[in-house]
C-alpha cells in the first residue's frame, strides 16, 4: 500500500521566498484579545446549594482577606531577604517557612472564591488597591521593626477572618467558615506565636535575678 507524500505550506517573506518545511498550522496565533468571560465582582451560579447573595457576600469578604494575605506573604519574603544580626539564620529560615505557609493560604482562598462562582484577585496592582496592610519602606529595617510589622499584618488578617467566618456561618456558608477557621485563623495564630517570642527581652546567658 502506497502512502501519499505529505507537503507543508511555506510561510513566505516579502520577496515570495519562504522557509521550506514550515507549516502554517504550527504557527502560534499571537496577540489575541477578547472580552472578559466573567467580570470581577460578578457571580456565576454553581449548583452548590447556596443563594447567589450568600456567595457574593462571601466572595467579597474572601477577596479582602486574600489581598491582605498576599501582602503578609510578600512581607515575609521581603524580611527573609533583608533580615540581619545575631538571629539572622533562625529568622531567615523561619520567615521563609511562614512565607510558604502563607502562599498555601493564598491558593486556598483563591480556589474558595472561584468555587463560590466568584473571581479572585491575582495581580499586584489589585492587591495594592485592596489590602489594608500598611506598605513598608523599600529599604532595610531592624529586626524588631520587621517582626512588629508582621505582627500588625497578622492581626489585620485575623480580625478580618474572624468577622468573615462568623458572617459566613450565619449565612449557612459552612465551607467558607470551615476554611477560614481551620486554615487562615489557625495558621496566622501559630505564626504570631512563633515570631512574637523573638521580641521577648529574655536573658540568654545568665538568669535575671534569683530563683
Amino acid at each position: 500500500m502506497k502512502t501519499r507524500p505529505t507537503t507543508s505550506k511555506k510561510i513566505t517573506n516579502g520577496n515570495g521566498h519562504g522557509s521550506p518545511g514550515t507549516s502554517e498550522k504550527a504557527q502560534p496565533l499571537l496577540h489575541q484579545r477578547s472580552k472578559e468571560t466573567q467580570p470581577y465582582g460578578t457571580i456565576t451560579r454553581l449548583p452548590i446549594g447556596l443563594e447567589e447573595s450568600t456567595c457574593a457576600a462571601s466572595v467579597e469578604a474572601l477577596n479582602q482577606i486574600l489581598a491582605d494575605t498576599m501582602s503578609v506573604r510578600d512581607l515575609y519574603k521581603k524580611h527573609h531577604w533583608q533580615v540581619s544580626g545575631p538571629t539572622f539564620y533562625q529568622l531567615h529560615l523561619l520567615f521563609d517557612k511562614h512565607h510558604g505557609e502563607q502562599a498555601e493560604l493564598v491558593d486556598g482562598l483563591a480556589e474558595r472564591i472561584q468555587s463560590l462562582g466568584g473571581v479572585s484577585i491575582a495581580m499586584p496592582h489589585d492587591v495594592v488597591e485592596l489590602t489594608q496592610v500598611p506598605r513598608p519602606p523599600k529599604g532595610r529595617e531592624e529586626v524588631p521593626v520587621q517582626i512588629s510589622r508582621l505582627l500588625e499584618a497578622h492581626e489585620i488578617v485575623l480580625k478580618g477572618a474572624r468577622k468573615a467566618a462568623k458572617a459566613a456561618a450565619d449565612r449557612g456558608d459552612d465551607g467558607t467558615n470551615d476554611m477560614l477557621v481551620s486554615d487562615v485563623i489557625r495558621t496566622n495564630e501559630l505564626q504570631v506565636w512563633f515570631i512574637a517570642e523573638h521580641l521577648v527581652d529574655t536573658p540568654t546567658v545568665k538568669a535575671d535575678g534569683e530563683a
